[in-house]
């Protein structure tokens, strides 16, 4: 198990930010090589099937050894990191069981524990740190160690009874394009796991549903001199409709359940204003409510200024996989089993995001997500236990065993 930690610091050494404003697939050319190396290391490791596609999908198969039918289950993970920090050249380094005090990254960062209180709860555990340059990659490098290593566990103990698994790793999913060329025909299996979640016992099987709002508007622009009943400002407009929309639905003041509007971008001048938003929300009615209101808004403010041309475009993204879930709630309950049977507290909570699996599983792969045990994803201050590792790795290990039954 000690091997998961080894096989993660070597992958994070590849270059994989992916790229929201590429058209290739993948997104970045990093992707494919650690596509590569992985394809190529579980060949050695006796996988079969192991295939790597032209979109940098690596797919791969451990037969049963049972000796009787069994569902099949399969593990995903993604091979991308954030593109919010820089990926490239990062270098880890492992804190040995740690004390419980400030982790100095560099000379210029740190690691508080007034910041982030939550690292006390490893005191004694070693802990992989950035060195405060660029992220770490734990999101979601680590969810390929530990797939990977309990796939070698079960090769080197072939008397370990089990069903059979399919793996796949996948480009793309921070800039949301994970899923997009996910082959659910050919993987083989009805029901998966995504291992992309966050602290030691953390699991989901709810996310938001989401989608993305762009907002154009023009305006006239002309001198300011001569400008009584004939300009129109179109950054003025964009700030008033913001304006208009509940200032306690902004992500700063929600939790838990709670949606949100979240403007992402503002781009403007007097002449044309661009706004962007990404809408989220765990109850399907209220997430269309959203949608309607930012409708009626921007209708309300094209009837007060009728000398600016306002255009609304909103693009549903993914929805909630409880959906798909639910009427398969066995899934749920053997994961659940398996953290218990690892000695772990479960800690069931919503996903205020989305991953891979919330597409797959309206793809036809109900896919609900597991631990890698990191902290901090996307930027310097991200750290990963190593025990959280090893606890995953055995979690995954248990979740196999719970599909013998």
């Amino acid at each position: 198990m000690e091997k998961v930690a080894e096989r993660f610091l070597r992958y994070v050494s590849f270059d994989t930010a992916s790229d929201e404003n590429s058209e290739d697939f993948p997104t970045t050319p990093g992707q494919m090589v650690l596509a590569r190396h992985i394809a190529q290391e579980l060949k050695e490791i006796g996988l079969e099937e192991v295939r790597l596609d032209q979109n940098g999908y690596v797919m791969a198969k451990l037969s049963s050894n049972m000796d009787r039918p069994c569902e099949g289950v399969g593990f995903i993970a993604h091979m991308d990191t954030s593109p919010d920090m820089s990926g490239r050249d990062v270098k880890p380094r492992i804190v040995k069981n740690y004390d419980g005090k400030d982790i100095v990254l560099n000379e210029q960062v740190t690691l508080k524990t007034e910041d982030f209180p939550e690292i006390k709860n490893y005191i004694g555990n070693d802990i992989i740190v950035t060195d405060g340059n660029t992220l770490l990659g734990a999101d979601d490098k680590a969810g390929i160690a530990e797939i990977v290593t309990a796939m070698e566990y079960l090769c080197q103990n072939p008397h370990i009874r089990h069903p059979e698994i399919r793996i796949c790793f996948t480009p793309d999913e921070e800039v949301g394009k994970g899923a997009d060329r996910f082959d659910v025909g050919s993987f083989g299996v009805k029901y998966a796991y995504t291992v992309d979640g966050g602290e030691i016992g953390e699991f989901e099987y709810e996310n938001f549903n989401a989608a993305y709002a762009g907002i154009s508007i023009k305006g006239r622009n002309v001198h300011p001199g001569t400008a009584l009943d004939k300009m129109v400002n179109s950054v003025k407009l964009g700030i008033e409709l913001n304006e208009m929309l509940p200032k306690e639905q902004a992500p700063e003041y929600t939790e838990d359940y709670q949606g949100f509007f979240h403007l992402t971008d503002f781009n403007g001048d007097v002449e044309l204003t661009k706004m962007d938003y990404i809408i989220r929300d765990f109850d399907k009615a209220e997430f269309e409510n959203k949608k309607e209101l930012l409708r009626t808004f921007t209708k309300q403010m094209s009837e007060k200024y009728p000398k600016a041309d306002f255009h609304l475009e909103i693009k549903d993204q993914y929805y909630n996989m409880k959906e798909k879930v639910e009427p398969v709630m066995f899934l749920v309950d053997k994961a659940i089993a398996a953290i218990e049977k690892a000695g772990i507290k479960p800690i069931v909570r919503p996903i205020r995001g989305g991953t891979d699996g919330a597409r797959l599983s309206f793809m036809g792969l109900p896919c609900p997500n597991i631990f890698t045990g990191g902290h901090n994803f996307h930027g310097r201050y991200e750290y990963i236990p190593v025990n959280s590792m090893i606890k995953s790795t055995e979690v995954i290990l248990n979740i196999i065993d719970e599909f013998t039954k």
